[in-house]
């Protein structure tokens, strides 16, 4: 079964663990502001750089929607997350948002460093102010450490929280 490497495999894993997987070329990118010396050193790996197709993109954002796990998620993240859909790959991560994302889609993963998630959540926007839940739309502001948007009916910042009951 092929695997798809995330950022975290490509900074964490040895050299005889990576070769051979698939990896987002946007990736490119994140490696080289993370660590330039590490991407010279993947670089020069048996690695399958490729760059990810528009139907594979919108398949992996409708996931991460259908979870709410989309605002947390990043370009990067979702390239990663739509290669591992389109090949029916295994995903090596630690980011528990695509373990979330993948294992809804029914996809297998397996950890870089951390232990994996236990359970698939669902999330939901839940205003700071009154409380008041809603689902988390469509058009939500992508972000990682932002509020996703204001409450309609009092105006303070909606967070994305994980969907009790």
């Amino acid at each position: 079964m092929e695997r798809v490497l995330d950022t975290a495999a490509l900074l964490h894993w040895p050299q005889t663990k990576l070769t051979g997987g698939v990896c987002a070329t946007s990736q490119r990118q994140e490696l080289k502001r993370l660590s330039e010396g590490r991407l010279l050193l993947v670089e020069a790996m048996d690695l399958r750089w490729q760059d990810v197709p528009a139907d594979w993109l919108a398949r992996a954002t409708a996931t991460a929607r259908e979870t709410g796990d989309l605002p947390r998620l990043s370009d990067v993240d979702l390239d990663v997350l739509a290669l591992a859909l389109g090949l029916d790959a295994d995903l090596v991560t630690d980011d528990y948002r695509l373990q979330n994302t993948y294992s809804h889609a029914g996809g297998t993963f397996t950890p870089v460093v951390n232990a994996a998630s236990k359970a698939v959540w669902v999330w939901e926007l839940r205003c700071t102010g009154c409380r008041d839940v809603t689902e988390v739309p469509e058009d939500v502001k992508r972000s990682k450490g932002q509020a996703a948007s204001e409450c309609r009916r009092c105006g303070s910042p909606m967070v994305v929280k994980r969907k009790r009951g």
